[in-house]
């Protein structure tokens, strides 16, 4: 079974088994989490958009906090003395798809 899940704004196509980063949620290591947004779903060629999808995407916390890449801003004008460096690291939570109801 394949679903498209709606998590911190963004889409994820998942299947039972999945592994995958997602913006930072709350939780510890080991926690359950069901996301209930889910936008579509696919078992064995049926497909279910809409309103009509009832299903619920259940996983497990597998890393609760990773740092990604840092992302370097640099601004400059030439010949003014104008330098501005600003950088952040964005946090994301490692999980595991566990069931799709």
């Amino acid at each position: 079974m394949l679903a498209v899940v709606k998590i911190a704004g963004q889409q994820f196509k998942v299947k039972a088994g999945d592994s995958l980063y997602v913006p930072h949620i709350e939780g510890k290591t080991g926690d359950k989490v069901e996301f209930s947004e889910v936008l579509l779903t696919d078992n064995a060629g049926s497909v279910t958009s809409g309103d009509k999808v009832t299903a619920i995407v259940k996983a497990e916390i597998v890393n609760d906090l990773i740092k990604g890449d840092k992302v370097i801003a640099f601004k400059m004008k030439r010949r003014k003395g104008f330098r501005k460096k600003h950088g952040h690291r964005t946090q994301y939570t490692q999980i595991k798809v566990t069931d799709i109801a």
